[in-house]
């Protein structure tokens, strides 16, 4: 009991679009892997208002496994929108999210877990090597020296979806962007509110099922956009900045 006690909590949690081919597998390996890592376990999907299957195969994974929860929105919100909506509904110690469309792998979490400890505030997963089309990793790389250097950002994968974090970090920072623009928007005020980040190198691997939502003409000048508006409002303004995080004295 008193191991139990003196392990923290961990909400283990899926935005899912149209991810009716791949959601069943993750959950059901983010159950077992969890499982491993502490007694204290949830799984959180945000079903964002899919059009597929997706939601009638959540609900038979909420019926079978009693960890797991679904939060459904009607209509669809967005990337962001969806990982705020996951965010506000974890209720345990850690907080560990990555995308339904099976493009890293839940058993690797362990890794991230590994490497969390006292003074640590979360742990921020690197592609090793990307498993995309040619065309995909160009745009990729580009987008990620361009939101470093305008950012002043010093982790090494801006748009790992795939990271650890304590839930108190939300206690201090809030988000507020609805676009894929929040993975930025989250790192650069995490960062600048002084939260210890550690990094993992994680494996990337191809999309086997359905296709990507961002990589568009449209979406990409929208994009563009938005990293535009939010610059301006983090770096130039320098606005919503929360103050420094305190000393952490343990775990």
């Amino acid at each position: 009991m008193a191991d139990q006690q003196a392990t923290p909590g961990l909400t283990v949690f899926f935005p899912a679009y149209n991810d009716a081919g791949t959601i069943a597998s993750m959950v059901v390996a983010a159950v077992l892997a969890a499982s491993r890592l502490t007694p204290d376990v949830e799984i959180l999907v945000i079903n964002d208002g899919s059009r597929d299957r997706t939601p009638a195969i959540l609900d038979e994974l909420a019926r079978v496994y009693p960890q797991v929860r679904v939060i459904h929105h009607p209509t669809n919100r967005g990337y962001g929108g969806a990982l705020r909506s996951g965010f506000a509904h974890a209720s345990k110690d850690w907080i560990f999210y990555t995308d339904g469309d099976a493009q890293y792998d839940p058993w690797e979490m362990g890794v991230l877990w590994a490497a969390m400890g006292p003074g640590i505030d979360m742990v921020n997963g690197y592609k090793i090597s990307r498993s995309d089309p040619l065309h995909r990793i160009v745009i990729g790389r580009l987008y990620h020296h361009m939101v470093k250097r305008l950012f002043g950002l010093k982790v090494r994968d801006v748009d790992c979806d795939f990271r650890l974090m304590r839930r108190t970090i939300f206690d201090r920072v809030t988000l507020t962007k609805d676009s894929g623009v929040i993975c930025l928007e989250m790192m650069k005020k995490i960062q600048d509110a002084g939260f210890t980040i550690a990094e993992s190198p994680v494996h990337h691997f191809h999309r086997a099922y359905g296709k990507s939502q961002f990589f568009n003409l449209r979406r990409i000048a929208r994009t563009a956009a938005d990293v535009l508006k939010l610059w301006w409002a983090l770096v130039v303004r320098r606005s919503a900045q929360p103050p420094p995080a305190p000393a952490r004295s343990g775990g």
